[in-house]
């Protein structure tokens, strides 16, 4: 047998040195007459269990947690392993996760004794169920199906087991299947109906072809399915190790990770700023490819229609058919979804209400301009005279700095548009953080001090306990004017250390959403290759990369912006309300705690009476069609988070997308910068009519946007208290 004579020469070393429970497990899985056509490979098991006893022995005494290598820890590494292994509940059966399971609280005494044995054994099993699910699907979608029965699919993963039994697993399969292929129907009727609208008009299903419509669709999913299974065939031994090894880092913290010698390649090209392609971050959870942050001035942010938090489902080149990413390594989904300027890639993306769409982008490199800080001042916006500053990001050249150039940062940017607008005689000051993922410490610290005169911003504490206070030192203030700042869920990190110092001075109104998102950890990246225990010394390849958690923000008030995040002054209405996402929703992140306040002044606000404030805008948001739309919006969405079961009849289905459809335009007719029920608090997307660094389409853009038209109303309100 193919499989037999593969990993009995592979394991056999192994499995004479390890328990006769796990040998036995194996050789069950060995004798299915079956044969898989994974690539040769071999494993060098030495370098694997020098980087795990590393993990052991290194994570504990670098991570800023108090954790240990203990039963606990070793059952988290587990569940995220089993997570990472097969999250949808797509091939694994009862028995093969009870049996894995038995593995879990002995990970921590594997690592340490270099006899893990968890991926080999999880490999093995995965490998045959790969096997028999694609003769499951070959034959389910040579059968055909009934469009009219009456039945549910649950969506969610988290509500499902494992399959009890095959038939079980068969019958899954037939209701994914069955969704594709009605999905796939659908799409080919309104591509037909695009065609023919011009001669005929819009033509019911399909007409006389729809005998063929239906048999291309199932075509369509099963190409779709074979390429998903081929590249499933091509996983490694390897890659399992590497994902173990990252879900035992994980189990520290959600920003730990293990990265491999190929991972760490990549992040070393994200950070020396490259980013051809359509503009966004990306990352694997679960399975999926979730979009992180969408790059300022990159193709995907002037397209407007990506999202953070939008999961990527399938990538097609063109007009060409799309290839599923589900349960695709970052890497080949990065490959497929990369590409030279000019050329057009088309995304198959799950929004977090459940609805689908398909994305067109045009790649392109990042407009640098974008990415910078950006200024306007806005007249009438709220009554009065707005100034207007965006920051992207935090953003500095730090290799330039090193090299004694003239560095370009966000601080002198932000601090030459507060300059300028001096003598443009504003009444007060949006600064705009929406969507912000952080940056330069360095710069978050320093244009807090734009607009005090100088004091504690933010304290640092490392995993020995030290704190640091980190100090605005510069007496002059820029801008000492009435002063609001616009974040949202997306805020983040630099972002939220900025916001959160100006809120605790009393030196600025903050609105948004309920939390910004909550990350108050620094990373830093630790080369395994240079900690080797001496001994083994230039022994192996190399052995990869840690990214590691080893410090927490903390305000000046003692509280931390980790896990909360930073909760705004002013709560205004968003799509993602009932969106979970940021550091609170992510496994095993750090919780919030706090420290000892510092001493530090209060400014004028203190005057001001934020319950009126707060009164006022509610008042306001009750005749507010943009806001009142967005929140009815955003309980639809709520609705359709929480109800994760889908009818798998044609009609339901042709329902349930018009529906979806019907919602995309009322959002448009609403507010421009919702197209296609993207909504979030987003920057605005450009307009297709006009070039997008047009100053002026840009000031109507945002003299539309309903959250800048609010931060100026309050504004209008700080004035007439002082």
């Amino acid at each position: 047998m193919k499989l037999s004579l593969r990993f009995s020469r592979l394991f056999v070393n192994t499995y004479q040195k390890r328990a006769l429970q796990a040998l036995a497990v194996v050789c069950l899985v060995f004798i299915a007459p079956v044969s898989l056509s994974f690539a040769e490979e071999v494993v060098d098991e030495k370098r694997n269990e020098l980087i795990g006893y590393m993990l052991y022995k290194q994570l504990p005494s670098i991570h800023f947690s108090d954790k240990n290598m203990n039963d606990d820890l070793a059952q988290a590494s587990f569940d995220l392993y089993l997570k990472q292994l097969d999250y949808q509940k797509r091939f694994l059966l009862q028995k093969d996760v009870a049996e894995l399971s038995r593995y879990a609280t002995a990970i921590d005494n594997n690592l340490k004794s270099g006899s893990t044995v968890l991926p080999e054994v999880g490999f093995a099993i995965l490998a045959q169920r790969i096997v028999e699910t694609k003769k499951i699907v070959t034959e389910i979608l040579e059968g055909g199906f009934d469009t009219s029965r009456e039945e549910k699919y649950e969506t969610d993963p988290e509500k499902l087991e494992y399959a009890s039994n095959s038939e079980d697993l068969r019958q899954r399969w037939r209701k994914i299947l069955k969704a594709q292929v009605i999905g796939r129907y659908l799409d080919l009727v309104e591509e037909q109906k695009d065609a023919r609208q011009e001669e005929q008009g819009a033509q019911q299903d399909g007409g006389d072809d729809e005998a063929a419509l239906w048999s291309e669709a199932r075509e369509k999913v099963a190409v779709r399915n074979r390429t998903f299974f081929t590249r499933l065939n091509r996983q490694t031994l390897q890659d399992h190790y590497d994902r173990f090894f990252n879900a035992v880092t994980r189990a520290f913290d959600p920003h730990t990770n293990y990265m491999p010698p190929a991972k760490k390649e990549d992040f070393d090209i994200h950070m020396r700023g490259s980013l051809e392609g359509i503009g966004a971050l990306l990352r694997e959870e679960d399975g999926y490819i979730k979009v992180v942050r969408i790059i300022p001035g990159s193709a995907s942010e002037r397209q407007g229609s990506l999202l953070a938090e939008d999961i990527i489902l399938a990538v097609a080149e063109g007009d060409e058919e799309p290839v599923e990413v589900t349960d695709m390594r970052l890497r080949e989904a990065v490959r497929l979804i990369r590409g030279p300027k000019g050329t057009e890639v088309r995304l198959t993306v799950k929004k977090p209400d459940g609805t689908t769409e398909v994305i067109p982008i045009i790649r392109d490199v990042v407009q640098i301009e974008e990415t910078f800080v950006k200024s306007t001042v806005l007249p009438g916006v709220g009554g009065v005279r707005v100034g207007y500053i965006k920051i992207p990001s935090f953003y500095r050249d730090f290799e330039m700095s090193r090299n004694n150039g003239e560095a370009r940062n966000s601080t002198d940017d932000t601090r030459r548009a507060l300059q300028e607008m001096a003598d443009k005689d504003i009444d007060g000051l949006i600064l705009d953080l929406r969507n912000d993922g952080g940056g330069s410490l360095v710069d978050a610290v320093d244009i807090t001090g734009l607009f005090l005169k100088s004091g504690p911003v933010v304290q640092v504490k490392n995993s020995f306990g030290k704190r640091k206070v980190l100090r605005d030192t510069d007496d002059e203030i820029i801008y000492d004017g009435p002063l609001v700042v616009l974040v949202n869920l997306f805020s983040a990190s630099a972002s939220e250390i900025v916001a959160a110092a100006l809120q605790d001075y009393g030196r600025a109104v903050i609105i948004g959403g309920n939390h910004t998102h909550g990350k108050g950890t620094v990373q830093t990246i630790v080369d395994m290759n240079k900690n080797v225990p001496l001994l083994n010394l230039q022994r192996y390849d190399d052995l990869g990369a840690l990214k590691v958690t080893i410090q927490k923000f903390y305000r000046i008030n003692g509280g931390s912006t980790q896990f909360k995040g930073v909760e705004p002054d002013i709560v205004l209405p968003s799509l993602y309300a009932y969106l979970q996402s940021g550091e609170k929703y992510l496994d095993y992140a750090l919780p919030w705690d706090q420290v000892e306040p510092v001493p530090y002044p209060r400014y004028r606000l203190d005057g001001i009476d934020m319950e009126q404030l707060v009164a006022n805008s509610v008042k306001r948001r009750e005749n507010n069609e943009g806001l009142q739309g967005i929140a009815e919006q955003a309980e639809e969405a709520r609705k359709r988070i929480e109800n994760t079961t889908i009818s798998l009849t044609l009609e339901d289905m042709r329902a349930e997308r018009q529906k979806s459809n019907e919602i995309r335009k009322r959002l448009g007719a609403q507010y421009d910068k919702y197209k296609n029920g993207q909504a979030d608090d987003f920057d605005t997307p450009p307009s297709q009519d006009e070039p997008p660094d047009s100053e002026e389409t840009w000031r109507d853009e945002l003299h539309q946007d309903p959250y800048v038209n609010e931060a100026g109303a309050v504004l209008g309100d700080i004035i007439k208290q002082r």
